[in-house]
């Protein structure tokens, strides 16, 4: 029997194991700033709603229940802009992730068929391709493509790893160009609510999709909003037509969300003061970071949006992770989302306050 997994690249962070080490052994600990995973607490609404859900001994629907169809669709209306979103439009997902890794197989792509994706991304989107025979293909304008053979177009507004915005009319001219073609876009729109220097807007507001989904699906998680990366809930918007036909697919294959977590997610999106206090520190963090690697010699790209800053010394990035991971702070390595990452690190500003001050002091 074949591996699958020969088809897969070689797993980045490996590679990053030999300079965590070097930044364990600081005196002062490691600070981590490589791995964009939430470490404040999950806000209280949310831990009660799972507790008060946690006698569910019978099975969750891949649907979803009623009440979490309304938080989600409430939600992309009042969020988002999607004036016509109703329960068809939306289907929750086990973490984002899994959704991104095989959604081109549950779409039926293989050999022959193109998946398109950011030349600087994040890398999962390449992997769905590999899982299923699919080619992968990169682009810088993705109206710039050849659309013979695409079948899947990704976008990333805010990027994962840059942190750039999409502006909302070239969401239009982009919408309008797959529609002509007849691709199927999706969107991943996980970091929308984290705009700093520039406001996201997703490929489901009216403006941009004329108050219609046909062939553009947006994904969307709790994780970094919410602090529930550890709760895997997420969630599809869009096109009725195509997610029915993943619901029909996700039944067959049993993928699940809890019973707990859909009603820690229907308390999530119903109330917006924890996002705002979690925005908060969020911005504090990333003010003290970005005047730290400035003043230490680096320069700042993008960035305008999401949990990163987008870095460079103009030497190479493992040059950069080497040189950090002796102050004892690891960072990514801007390869690891694709070759024209090669000269940049991606820094999270997702560790804790003190774990950032400690950061700034190293760095000045």
């Amino acid at each position: 029997m074949a591996a699958v997994s020969d088809r897969l690249p070689a797993f980045p962070w490996d590679k990053l194991e030999p300079y965590k080490k070097t930044a364990a052994a600081h005196p002062d600990g490691i600070v981590d700033l490589s791995v964009g995973t939430p470490v404040d607490p999950v806000p209280q609404l949310i831990r009660q709603a799972l507790v008060e859900a946690a006698d569910s001994p019978g099975y969750p629907t891949v649907w979803g229940t009623e009440a979490l169809r309304d938080a989600i669709t409430g939600w992309l209306r009042g969020r988002l802009g999607a004036s016509a979103a109703g329960h068809r439009n939306v289907l929750p997902v086990v973490g984002s992730k899994e959704l991104v890794a095989w959604l081109p197989t549950q779409l039926g792509l293989g050999a022959g068929d193109k998946v398109a994706y950011p030349r600087l991304a994040y890398p999962t989107y390449e992997v769905g391709a590999r899982l299923c025979g699919a080619e992968a293909v990169v682009y810088d304008d993705p109206t710039e493509l050849d659309p013979a053979g695409v079948k899947l177009l990704w976008l990333n507004s805010p990027s994962n790893p840059t942190g750039k915005v999409i502006p909302k009319e070239d969401l239009v001219r982009i919408v309008a160009w797959a529609r002509e073609h007849g691709i199927l876009l999706f969107s991943d729109e996980c970091y929308l609510e984290l705009g700093w220097e520039a406001e996201p807007v997703s490929v489901l507001h009216d403006d941009v999709c004329g108050g219609s989904y046909e062939g553009i699906v947006a994904v969307h998680s709790l994780s970094k909003r919410s602090n529930l990366a550890g709760y895997r809930a997420a969630f599809v918007a869009g096109d009725a037509g195509v997610l029915g036909e993943l619901l029909e697919i996700r039944k067959h294959g049993g993928m699940m969300t809890p019973a707990p977590v859909q009603a820690a997610t229907v308390a999530a999106l119903g109330d917006d003061r924890h996002v705002a206090e979690q925005r908060e520190r969020y911005a504090a963090r990333r003010a003290a970071l970005r005047a730290a690697l400035e003043a230490h010699g680096f320069r700042v790209e993008h960035s305008e949006a999401s949990l990163y800053l987008w870095v460079t010394r103009d030497e190479p990035c493992w040059d950069t992770v080497a040189h950090l991971a002796d102050l004892g702070i690891l960072v990514a390595p801007g390869d690891f989302y694709g070759e024209a990452g090669a000269r940049f690190v991606r820094v999270a500003f997702t560790a804790t306050d003190e774990r950032v001050e400690a950061a700034v002091k190293r760095l000045g």
